[in-house]
């Protein structure tokens, strides 16, 4: 059995790379049963080998898939059979699997075009219409919406939030519920929810949900990575995969750009769970907070730190509700955190399809797999007392789910966001009973 040498297959995958571009030609995915923590785990090294980890699985329950190109499949089956860990081709070609992606999207926005009018969270919209949106609703809202031009991406994008508030944010009985959508690039199913989520709180408020409106106060941010996100977009069969920011330091690397926000953040950034090279996906940057993008997401958070009570950082993929802290440590409200996801999760189980699994609700580290620097994290740390990671359905498709799955998924995950500000508007209102 030939061993991995690390250096030679960090070469290979620059060599393949260039500037982390690909044409997928010859890449496949596999799925890999898991027996145990140490199988999951084992995963995980593979990241630094240049393997990209789609899903990390759940011992005997959920199977990884691992993203291999034709550089390094031979070693990385061989080292699988080594271990005795049974897998199989889930994806024979990459390549065409993207252009079907493509022509998915193309048509659905074709049709939809032709039958009626396509909202942006009802498809995978670029940034000048989620752009165009925020304004619109703004506009048309004056009295309950406040947009927020935080500041500058990378490449000079603005990145914008809405403020939502019956009470222009100064009643200070209100809890804060902060959102936020499209941390990583390749994740084009988390703006949808998010925007989503403002049409259901302004522009299609339901008698069911008023008092998510008038007592509860909302920031929705939903797209955080916008130069990663249009660069996604930009040449599907080439650049479908990015997951990163488009940050380019020359200092650091002359060839590869972008470092992963959800490993830019404190605590713990850099130390477990990420890859210092700045070619790897997992790149956690040069330093905590060095993305404009992460900044913008912290700065948020610290503005507001007296009254956000629950902050949900949506991601794809694998129905999981997931909680601090990535370094198998447990906050102290664990088991309030336990409560909140699992009845979050409670809440859109029944409404799930078949080809989506059930919610997994836990401790992200001791139910997927440990990190640092991610955003969840930080919000715990610094005293937000709900943090959140949801990671949306893959319904079999992984991150290229067809844009026909939108609208369920859309309406399925506001039940939970709906139940947990819920729940956070209840602790919220305890906390501030016990502190008068």
């Amino acid at each position: 059995m030939c061993r991995f040498s690390l250096g030679l297959v960090l070469v290979l995958f620059s060599a393949v790379s260039g500037e982390q571009q690909h044409d997928y030609k010859g890449y496949s995915v596999h799925g890999v049963k898991l027996q145990n923590r140490a199988d999951q785990r084992f995963i995980q090294t593979l990241e630094s080998k240049g393997v990209d980890v789609w899903n990390y699985g759940h011992p005997l329950d959920r199977d990884a898939l691992i993203m291999l190109s034709p550089e390094i499949r031979t070693e990385v089956l061989d080292e699988l059979d080594e271990r005795d860990l049974t897998h199989y081709l889930h994806l024979a070609n990459v390549e065409e699997a993207l252009k079907k992606h493509e022509e998915e999207i193309n048509e659905w926005k074709s049709t939809n075009s032709r039958n009626s009018r396509l909202f942006p969270f009802q498809d995978y919209s670029r940034y000048a219409e989620i752009d165009a949106y925020l304004e619109r609703v703004a506009a048309e809202h004056p009295d309950i919406v406040t947009l927020v031009n935080a500041g500058k991406s990378f490449e000079g994008r603005d990145i914008k939030y809405v403020k939502i508030s019956t009470t222009n944010f100064k009643d200070s009985s209100k809890p804060i519920y902060f959102m936020d959508a499209a941390m990583h690039a390749r994740e084009w199913v988390t703006p949808p929810v998010a925007l989503y989520s403002i049409h259901r709180l302004v522009e299609n408020l339901r008698d069911q949900d008023k008092d998510l409106l008038e007592n509860i106060d909302w920031i929705i941010l939903p797209l955080a990575n916008p130069d990663g996100y249009e660069f996604s977009h930009e040449n599907v069969t080439e650049n479908r995969m990015w997951r990163g920011t488009r940050s380019f330091n020359p200092e650091v690397s002359a060839t590869c750009y972008g470092a992963d926000i959800n490993r830019n953040f404190e605590p713990f950034w850099g130390t477990i769970g990420v890859v210092h090279d700045p070619c790897s996906l997992l790149y956690p940057g040069s330093e905590a907070f060095s993305e404009p993008e992460t900044r913008i997401i912290r700065d948020i958070m610290l503005e507001h730190l007296d009254r956000i009570q629950i902050y949900m950082d949506m991601h794809s993929y694998g129905n999981w509700v997931t909680f601090g802290f990535g370094n198998e440590t447990l906050p102290d409200n664990a088991v309030h955190l336990q409560f909140v996801g699992s009845a979050m999760g409670a809440s859109m189980d029944p409404l799930k399809l078949p080809e989506a699994d059930l919610y997994k609700v836990g401790n992200s580290a001791l139910t997927m797999y440990v990190t640092s620097g991610c955003g969840q994290d930080f919000g715990q740390t610094i005293g937000i007392p709900f943090s959140f990671t949801l990671e949306l359905p893959g319904y079999g498709f992984g991150f290229l789910v067809p844009p026909r799955f939108i609208e369920h998924m859309n309406s399925e995950s506001w039940e939970g966001i709906a139940t947990s500000a819920r729940l956070s508007r209840t602790y919220y209102s305890a906390r501030m009973r016990s502190e008068s």
